[in-house]
């Protein structure tokens, strides 16, 4: 009877995936957290370097996009409530009108018409009623 030679589908312990190792100078493997997930993967400078995230504040309405602010509508102590009009925008041509997030009063307004703003910055605060 003739032998028959099999290929063998194992490796040797330390050598499985060595098609997928990485040279010496790549960052260790790290757990991110996502959601209900974990995963194992290399984290970036710039990821870790990033802003983290922060829970908005309710009671000030930053600015979500760099603009001008054409017309503001409302006045400090004013009261106002959800969806009342707060001042419009302008970015990138586009007309944005800023609606109240919550029923409140305007505490302090932090700019005024023909001002331009940057991403983020604070317009106007507010304390709930």
């Amino acid at each position: 009877m003739p032998s028959q030679k099999h290929a063998s589908n194992s490796t040797r312990s330390g050598q499985e995936r060595s098609s997928r190792s990485h040279p010496a100078g790549d960052p260790p493997l790290e757990e991110l957290e996502i959601g209900m997930s974990k995963y194992l993967t290399r984290l970036t400078d710039k990821f870790r370097n990033r802003k983290v995230w922060e829970r908005p504040e309710p009671c000030k309405v930053l600015a979500f996009i760099p603009g001008t602010i054409q017309k503001i509508m409302v006045e400090e102590g004013m009261e106002v409530h959800e969806k009342t009009p707060l001042l419009i925008l302008e970015a990138m041509k586009m007309y944005n009108e800023l609606l109240s997030p919550q029923h409140g009063v305007i505490e302090k307004i932090h700019v005024a018409e023909g001002d331009r703003v940057a991403k983020g910055h604070l317009l106007l605060e507010f304390r709930q009623v």
